[in-house]
């Protein structure tokens, strides 16, 4: 019986995304359901959320655990997804905020790149390290779909110290930007045709059209540029439109995300830019709050009486393990060694391109070359994980200064001693979410 394992299923909302999308296909309706978490609450209410799931289906024979013992959960796994927050919303991801904030260097989202990111990876890596040796010794065949930001950062770490592990990151960025941009174009996103190529949230669409009923590709960007000249720009897109007038393509991630990837649009003192561009510092914060009283709605109307809706999402998890499983062939845009698929970005790099998956395994498309301009601003964002994960592998705390100094929205706002300073504070704040640096 295949067995499907969550680590961070206490991740309710998440899961119950995943799960609905698995547990709606035929093919995998037999499966196991392994639950993990380390929030005792938040398991037993994934667990309640997957039975619902379940009934809702009317699997009958539908097999549901839960445990906070890790190895167990893991045991004789076919498939392992990774969903957790490390040190959770409080204290870890409030401390990426307000230590920063301390020293006038202010993030919108702060879970990819920036020193929010850089820390999230810190403290997320040592964790997934542990993951993979349990792997190694209870579940050595199993493929890990890892969903943890930051993507490109701990896909790399795990590349470095367990190169055998089964293992592709996966972001729901490319397929659900191209169904914004089919709403914004009044087109059916089922009739879209696209190749996209770069990294985890900072990929950018070489081409992007559709295919018209006599088979022929229509090129959709000249509206799409259109709407960047001449409007009108969502207003929640202000950035992505800006930079697609500068350099010709589309890049994957939300505006509010990519805004901090770089030294353009995030300046101290600067509200007017915040305007111009329709951000908001601390976007995070107020999203996980959002999220956890979500949960706390989703754990009361589990206590009610109401049906618990099954929804598909975009997400691509559910896909990969039928294609997997049965062979039926698939494509996803996955995260993987660049190993010379994008020739223009170093092969040790972690990309983010289309993927084949069969009963063969995850197969990545070679892209070839991309526009130099891409690639160099891509290259932003390699500089800090690549100094990221060498801080995490090696354990010397001078990979971590030089990832923050080499951050470009960092060192557009802080000299080389705040950043010093502001590394060591961070350091201290974490605490024991951290290993030892020498």
């Amino acid at each position: 019986m295949l067995k499907i394992c969550l680590i961070g299923a206490g991740s309710t909302v998440f899961a119950q995304s995943i799960l609905g999308d698995v547990l709606s296909n035929p093919a995998l309706q037999n499966a196991t359901i392994s639950l993990f978490d380390i929030d005792e609450t938040r398991l037993s209410t994934s667990y309640v959320v997957a039975n619902r799931i379940g009934q809702t289906l009317g699997l009958k024979s539908l097999k549901v655990e839960a445990t906070m013992d890790r190895r167990a959960a893991l045991q004789d796994a076919d498939f392992v997804i990774l969903m957790m927050q490390v040190g959770g919303y409080k204290p870890a991801t409030v401390t990426d905020f307000e230590v920063p904030d301390s020293f006038g260097l202010n993030q919108t989202i702060g879970d990819t790149l920036g020193i929010g990111g850089i820390f999230r990876g810190l403290r997320t890596i040592p964790v997934l390290f542990d993951i993979c040796r349990d792997m190694e010794e209870v579940c050595p065949d199993a493929t890990l779909l890892q969903y943890v930001n930051p993507m490109a950062i701990n896909c790399w770490a795990i590349k470095e110290k367990f190169p055998h592990i089964k293992t592709v990151g996966l972001c729901h960025s490319v397929q659900e930007t191209s169904h914004q941009l089919a709403e914004l174009l009044g087109e059916n996103p089922a009739d879209l045709s696209y190749l996209c190529a770069g990294i985890n949230h900072v990929a950018f669409y070489l081409k992007f059209g559709k295919v018209l009923p006599g088979g022929e590709f229509e090129d959709l960007y000249p509206r799409l540029k259109a709407i960047a000249q001449h409007g009108p720009i969502p207003d929640d897109d202000r950035v992505r439109f800006d930079l697609l007038k500068r350099v010709g393509h589309f890049v994957t991630e939300s505006s509010v995300h990519f805004s901090e990837y770089n030294s353009w649009f995030l300046k101290r003192g600067r509200q007017d830019l915040l305007d111009q561009y329709n951000l908001r510092i601390r976007e995070y914060l107020y999203r996980c709050e959002d999220q956890i009283a979500e949960w706390h709605q989703l754990r009361r109307d589990l206590e009610g009486d109401a049906p618990l809706e099954v929804e598909q999402s975009n997400e691509y998890a559910a896909g990969i393990i039928r294609s997997l499983t049965t062979g039926e062939n698939g494509q996803i845009y996955g995260n993987v060694p660049n190993r010379g698929l994008i020739e223009n970005l170093p092969d040790d790099a972690v990309v983010e391109v289309p993927c084949h998956v069969d009963r063969n395994g995850i197969q990545p498309t070679r892209i070839g070359r991309i526009p130099d301009h891409l690639a160099s601003i891509m290259q932003l964002s390699i500089n800090v994980q690549r100094q990221t994960v060498a801080a995490a592998v090696t354990a010397k705390r001078e990979h971590i200064y030089h990832a923050a100094m080499l951050d470009p929205h960092t060192a557009a706002e802080l000299s080389l001693d705040e950043i010093w300073s502001l590394v060591d504070r961070l350091i201290e704040a974490h605490g024991n979410w951290l290993p030892a640096y020498r």
